[in-house]
């Protein structure tokens, strides 16, 4: 729906009032994104005090962007709906400047992985450097848009990311793989 209300309505009154609430009302709340896909996303405890305005959107290191309001509730997974927008970036990239063509791929394909739980801890600090290696690295504003939206999921839910994506690498699992030439080099030893 779209709706035009003063700057500095709370952004718990806007979706209650505007928006018919959140769907199993505000307790079912996991995350809003307040200002369309660019922007960083706001966990619960933000959202039950935040206004829409300019200032306190950026003191909470989001932004008003195009105001386009999206919901998460828990039934949500988190990852996977930012998962989708990385892919919508990549998609949408011109391909112009390196950062924004092979970093949006890179977020999307991390992410991807990360929704699975086949990712490392490191991997979710790599994801952050990725986003850093965007922002400010392009010719336009897309490439903090893409950015902006997976530093909103690692600020803020990057406990749950590693809580799911705790693979180690194969050298560290000390297996034994019948298949595998090198076995001697994951032995402790040889590592």
């Amino acid at each position: 729906c779209n709706v035009e209300e003063e700057m500095g309505i709370s952004l718990k009154e806007l979706i209650e009032t505007h928006a018919g609430g959140v769907i199993g009302g505000w307790e079912n709340l996991k995350a809003i994104i307040p200002g369309g896909s660019s922007m960083p996303l706001l966990p619960k405890n933000i959202c039950e005090t935040i206004t829409m305005d300019f200032d306190s959107l950026i003191k909470e290191k989001s932004g008003m962007g195009t105001a386009g309001v999206v919901v998460i509730n828990k039934d949500q997974d988190i990852i996977k709906c930012i998962a989708r927008i990385a892919r919508f970036y990549k998609h949408e990239s011109c391909g112009q400047c390196t950062p924004c063509r092979e970093g949006t791929g890179w977020m999307w394909r991390m992410l991807e992985r990360m929704s699975k739980g086949e990712a490392s801890k490191n991997e979710v600090s790599m994801l952050m450097d990725v986003t850093k290696q965007i922002e400010g690295h392009t010719i336009c504003a897309f490439g903090e848009g893409a950015a902006w939206p997976v530093q909103g999921l690692l600020r803020n839910f990057k406990k749950e990311i590693e809580k799911r994506n705790n693979f180690s690498p194969l050298i560290n699992q000390n297996k034994n793989i019948p298949y595998l030439v090198d076995q001697h080099l994951l032995d402790k030893d040889n590592a």
